[in-house]
């Protein structure tokens, strides 16, 4: 399993947002600073507020992520329809587009900020074609 700690701003902004995408919000690892987002049986983001963030990292600057990157955060989706879908959600819920979409024939990507500037790229890729590419 891949467990993603996140800083977030609001986390009552942050638990609609993700619901809103499909993702269920794993209560059992949830408390008023902490909402552990489950993306997948194997992958689950923890959003925690900036100062329990923090405490994770004692010494070192937690960073705006609305202002800087540390990450990029990839999902794979199951086919390009899927990627909008998703992407399409995201906008919806108050994600802005960090670039246009990425179409390369075998590979299609969208890229979104979610509302606390976190980017997240949702990518599908033909395996069979790229596997020609390279």
């Amino acid at each position: 399993m891949m467990f993603v700690n996140l800083p977030a701003r609001d986390l009552v902004r942050s638990r609609a947002f993700y619901t809103s995408l499909g993702y269920a919000i794993n209560e059992e690892f949830s408390d008023p600073g902490a909402l552990c987002v489950d993306i997948s049986d194997a992958i689950h983001v923890i959003l925690l507020s900036p100062e329990q963030f923090g405490s994770f990292v004692p010494g070192r600057q937690v960073i705006d992520p609305s202002n800087a990157v540390q990450v990029d955060l990839g999902l794979s989706a199951e086919s390009r329809l899927a990627v909008d879908v998703l992407a399409d959600k995201a906008m919806a819920a108050g994600a802005t587009a960090v670039r246009k979409p990425d179409d390369q024939g075998f590979m299609y990507g969208r890229s979104f900020a979610d509302p606390d500037g976190h980017i997240w790229e949702v990518l599908w890729v033909d395996m069979a074609a790229a596997r020609t590419k390279c």
